[in-house]
């Protein structure tokens, strides 16, 4: 269950860097090797990009969690009312864009946390959950 959680609203550039700075503050609090503040840092600017490029505006939510064996992490879950993607395993396939950006993606982001999912519909928005656990 959540311990602490912040809200940040994404409608800009200058918000996925508040959501990644507000993250690896957290990281930081969890005393989280600075590799792994990196990736989730990394993970987060393109979860929260795809916000702006695709939905206009979201919002990323952090949480301090902790599981059932004392480990404590960081759930991220970014948020948007966009158009939703169509086809999730071809947008969750390596090298695939609809953006024509160098980003690495979904399928970037997945691999650069612990778990990951996401829900989506056409039309319905989409939803990105990340945890990066402390080792």
């Amino acid at each position: 269950m959540g311990e602490a959680q912040e809200r940040i609203a994404i409608e800009s550039d200058a918000d996925v860097v508040t959501a990644r700075q507000r993250a690896r503050q957290l990281a930081i609090g969890l005393e989280m090797p600075s590799t792994d503040q990196t990736l989730l840092a990394t993970a987060i600017s393109e979860v929260a990009r795809n916000i702006t490029a695709y939905a206009e505006r979201g919002e990323v939510l952090l949480e301090l969690i902790r599981d059932g064996r004392g480990r404590r992490g960081i759930r991220v879950i970014a948020h948007d009312e966009g158009p939703g993607i169509a086809d999730v395993e071809r947008a969750m396939t390596d090298g695939y864009t609809t953006g024509g950006g160098l980003g690495l993606g979904l399928p970037g982001a997945r691999r650069l946390v612990d778990e990951f999912e996401i829900e989506t519909a056409p039309g319905a928005g989409t939803t990105v959950t990340l945890v990066k656990w402390t080792r």
